[in-house]
């Protein structure tokens, strides 16, 4: 699928790509009638779109979207379902589905370019992990989070991963032990979204965002992003010996010179993303 600019991309799709010329690529779950549900077709497709952005030097920071009431649903139950008939009760299928989404939640966190989610509507189950899995998050006023699982007996052992790097444990295990709906508010004090807008300014706000994160290096931004997950697990003194040598690596780049010199010469920095 072309991505050229803005204007192209199909509205038949379930995955709209958009791609503007300050180099903000917009994926949009485009899957209405299903709630953008991750059905297997959607998570092939979004991973597909991820593995290009990733090689694509003109996109430097993307935008997930969803189109219609929400903003993905989780896994698709009825497909779920479906699979019990089949001779081994779904388990070959169980198995399929799962780690198939535990590999594209894991392309979002090790991914090259910073990824922000824009959330309206509701982010359930596996859509909440797509949220949390994201760098940042903004969401309009009514947006609902909510990892329901213990309500149909099934515990979000999988989002719990993505929620308990992302928030505290009491915070964590609250959503995950109740499957109550959290609205956006509680989701940003609790941590699980950077901002609350407006919700007719929700597009607006996360494109801003993404233009800011855009003008910086694009070299600057895939160093940060990956050390920051990669200390984030380790012990203090291990954490700052990491980063240190990051830190050397990051000063000895063309943009690092070119960084410094400009703040000293009070000129807007010519990143050469190397």
């Amino acid at each position: 699928m072309s991505i050229n600019n803005k204007n192209k991309a199909n509205p038949s799709e379930i995955l709209l790509e958009e791609l503007a010329d300050n180099g903000v690529l917009r994926l949009t779950l485009n899957d209405a009638k299903r709630r953008n549900a991750l059905s297997e077709e959607m998570m092939t497709k979004l991973a597909t779109a991820l593995t290009r952005a990733s090689e694509n030097e003109d996109i430097r920071t993307i935008i997930l979207a969803g189109n219609g009431p929400a903003f993905c649903s989780g896994h698709d139950l009825k497909q779920m379902s479906a699979a019990r008939k089949n001779n081994d009760d779904g388990h070959a299928y169980f198995s399929k589905v799962f780690s198939s989404c535990s590999d594209l939640m894991q392309m979002i966190v090790n991914h090259p370019k910073p990824i922000i989610a824009e959330v309206s509507g509701v982010a359930a189950a596996a859509g909440c992990q797509l949220v949390a899995c994201c760098d940042l998050a903004v969401a309009g006023e009514s947006a609902r989070f909510i990892t329901p699982g213990v309500n149909i007996g099934l515990f979000c052992s999988t989002p719990m991963v993505a929620l308990s790097r992302n928030l505290s444990n009491k915070a964590a295990m609250e959503m995950l032990l109740t499957g109550e709906m959290v609205n956006s508010s509680k989701a940003e004090r609790i941590g699980l979204i950077n901002r609350v807008v407006e919700d007719k300014n929700v597009t607006h706000n996360t494109e801003e965002l993404a233009s800011l994160i855009a003008s910086k290096s694009s070299m600057v931004l895939e160093t940060g992003k990956k050390a920051f997950y990669n200390q984030k697990d380790m012990p203090l003194s291990e954490a700052y010996e990491y980063a240190s040598k990051v830190m050397v690596e990051n000063m000895l780049k063309n943009d690092a010179s070119e960084g410094i010199n400009a703040f000293i010469e009070k000129r807007h920095p010519k990143w050469q993303d190397k």
